[in-house]
């Protein structure tokens, strides 16, 4: 669904991305690991079209989307859910979400904000509510919501859980493993361990721009030394 080779981008003259590979399989969640500053949200927006890579190439569906714009990379089905949220905070829910429909792609089920209410129960008594009166937690639901309904293949979720309370994160993780299931592929940004091994099956760690290990989830959690080198705050 996704595959990222040899990717760089730079800053002005900063090298902020090198090298970069990884993939995404279909129905697949896979997590790209690191702490603050590692990389891991320069290649979300190198992916997205956000930031213009200056080497490499990222394939999305067949389709070789390198140095696209970012609106003619939604169109093509891949979503993108900001760390910053970005919500509409003077529009409602129900508004929210209407900014983000886009139509139903074929041989997929179209997201409707009765789905996504099913999905994210907290924001159905909050139709009518202006974003700006909203928790952070409803804020990035909602956020991931609006996203949904543009129908994409491919959801890129830049650190879902920062900044959440424990009960929040435990249904932001409930929601994202009921997308896997629903088939829907995901690219989750994290320094949330916990929360990774709650959603993921595969990781992929980052550091200053760099690759630094792939493996299972399974593999990372029985490889304390890597952690340590590369999680460890």
């Amino acid at each position: 669904m996704l595959e990222v080779s040899a990717l760089h981008a730079h800053y002005g003259r900063a090298h902020i991305l090198a090298d970069v590979a990884l993939s995404v399989t279909a129905g697949e969640v896979m997590v790209l690991l690191g702490r603050n500053g590692a990389g891991k949200s320069t290649t979300m927006k190198a992916i997205m079209g956000l930031v213009r890579p200056s080497a490499g190439h990222v394939i999305f569906a067949g389709q070789d989307i390198t140095g696209r714009e970012p609106f003619e990379i939604a169109r093509l089905g891949l979503g993108y859910v900001p760390e910053e949220r970005r919500i509409f905070m003077d529009l409602t829910v129900m508004e929210n979400l209407e900014v983000g429909r886009r139509p139903a792609r074929e041989g997929q089920r179209a997201w409707t904000p009765e789905r996504l209410f099913a999905l994210f129960p907290s924001l159905a008594d909050l139709r009518d509510r202006p974003g700006g009166r909203m928790s952070g937690g409803e804020q990035q639901m909602l956020t991931i919501a609006r996203t949904l309904m543009g129908n994409p293949r491919l959801v890129l979720l830049d650190e879902p859980s920062e900044g959440l309370a424990p009960v929040v994160v435990e249904r932001m993780a409930r929601a994202i493993r009921a997308l896997k299931a629903d088939g829907l592929s995901i690219l989750l940004s994290e320094q949330n361990l916990h929360f990774a091994r709650l959603v993921s099956d595969r990781a992929t760690i980052i550091e200053k721009g760099r690759i630094r290990w792939s493996g299972t989830l399974e593999e990372l959690v029985a490889a304390p030394e890597v952690r340590e080198q590369y999680l460890s705050v």
